[in-house]
């Protein structure tokens, strides 16, 4: 279960609150948002909270359906996707590390695709989650 950061119901996180928690990994986060918006400028991007077992997370969708949930953790973040089948099987055939090809493969399938998390502690995944916004939006 990936819980975030900040599970205040009444007091959704600013960009402050996000710097002091990520630390070093606010620049990653920086990163993966602004590549979002550049490659699809009519991103729309909100907090959400989903309870008390989840606490606040960070999205951005287009007008149908979320492109990237980011949940913040103390020190680092995580992503998470939900890939259909074609995209699961262009991100299969992609050159993005092994590491996230085991998590697709081992993600429960549902009716939107299968959905799983990364954790964002090391800088080259930025790569590969940006590879894997590109798949998503193509599909």
């Amino acid at each position: 279960m990936s819980i975030s950061f900040f599970n205040n119901k009444s007091q959704c996180p600013g960009e402050k609150d996000l710097a002091e928690v990520l630390g070093k990994k606010t620049e990653q986060w920086k990163k993966i948002r602004k590549f979002t918006h550049d490659f699809y400028p009519m991103a729309m991007e909100e907090w959400i909270y989903s309870g008390k077992n989840y606490g606040w997370s960070f999205r951005i969708k287009d007008r149908k359906r979320v492109i990237i949930y980011f949940i913040p953790c103390n020190g680092y973040f995580k992503v998470a996707f939900v890939l259909g089948d074609k995209a699961v099987g262009e991100a299969l055939n992609s050159n993005i590390s092994e590491d996230i090809k085991k998590l697709i493969r081992s993600a429960p399938a549902h009716a939107e695709g299968k959905g799983f998390r990364i954790d964002i502690n090391d800088d080259y995944l930025v790569d590969d989650v940006k590879k894997l916004i590109t798949i998503k939006l193509a599909n």
